[in-house]
């Protein structure tokens, strides 16, 4: 394995862990301290925005404003900003207010079935027996998540259903629409915008200046790792990752994400999960497994991190 792939597999790995730990530092927040999650949104990607353009202005020497000269890639960059990168935020924090982390992960998970059926799409491919069999293992976790086994009654409420499966389709989106623009501009141009331009969108919604719930020391700090780990680092990783080793790839080892969300959430949140739940995890995330075995990607960007 070349240094590079390796640097690529690393990366959304480190970016997985650091995704599982905010989301359960989210969960904290909201069911503890009563933050709102429009707010959370907001100001996370607003400072994430800002911190990482200007990381980008100085450290990189980057023209930030390259990316807007271009109608096309503009479209796309604004695209990007309110159909991934505050739409998978959103949908994901949402979740996790209506259910918990370990679940809400869990059901953001189903975004690698979306993205392997777009790809045989794309490709005009038809699923393989392996794709086939991932899609009735993703399916048959969800319904024994969110039913228990009982199909007359959910688990969970509809809301955090409905945003848990928004929450895929969001990363789906997330993963694959940047691909032209990452290989043309500087991942952190990309991301920094993005991120910007997603949270000034969502001010609109939950102004950064109206702050609720109990503040003390603990919510100080969850804030910030969430904003720093969960968002500025990990966002970054995650789209380097992509970049070298290809959206497939990087799903794949995004797995480590939910068994992150879900052993902190059990032991030091004490949320209830029963062998049921883990049985629904296991199929859900082994298929992530299944499709990198029988997706091969038509191209992978061989260019390294800038």
């Amino acid at each position: 394995m070349s240094k590079s792939i390796f640097k690529g597999f690393l990366l959304a790995i480190i970016a997985a862990i650091f995704w599982g730990i905010s989301g359960t530092f989210g969960q904290f927040l909201f069911q503890e301290r009563r933050i709102n999650v429009e707010w959370l949104i907001t100001v996370r990607m607003l400072v994430s925005g800002i911190i990482l353009l200007f990381y980008s202005k100085i450290s990189q020497k980057t023209a930030l404003f390259e990316i807007w000269k271009s109608k096309k890639d503009a479209f796309q960059l604004l695209l990007f900003s309110i159909a991934g990168m505050l739409s998978v935020q959103y949908t994901y924090f949402a979740a996790i207010k209506h259910s918990n982390a370990a679940t809400a992960t869990i059901l953001q998970f189903c975004g690698p079935i979306i993205i392997a059926v777009y790809l045989a799409l794309k490709f005009k491919k038809l699923p393989k027996a392996k794709e086939t069999l991932a899609i009735i293992l993703a399916v048959t976790g969800t319904v024994l998540l969110v039913t228990h086994g009982n199909l007359n009654k959910l688990a969970i409420s509809g809301t955090a259903l409905f945003f848990g499966l928004s929450s895929a389709v969001a990363l789906a989106i997330y993963t694959l629409q940047p691909a032209k623009l990452l290989h043309k501009y500087k991942p952190s141009v990309v991301i920094g915008w993005g991120m910007f331009c997603g949270g000034f969108a969502f001010s609109f919604i939950k102004a950064p200046w109206q702050i609720e719930g109990q503040w003390d020391s603990l919510t100080f700090l969850y804030t910030a790792l969430i904003i720093v780990f969960g968002t500025l680092i990990a966002f970054t990783f995650y789209l380097n990752s992509v970049k070298i080793i290809g959206a497939q790839k990087a799903s794949l080892l995004a797995s480590a994400e939910p068994l992150a969300a879900t052993i902190l959430a059990v032991y030091w949140l004490k949320t209830p999960f029963s062998v049921i739940d883990w049985m629904g995890s296991l199929l859900i995330v082994s298929t992530v497994f299944l499709l990198s075995k029988s997706t091969e990607k038509k191209a992978i960007l061989k260019t390294d991190l800038d």
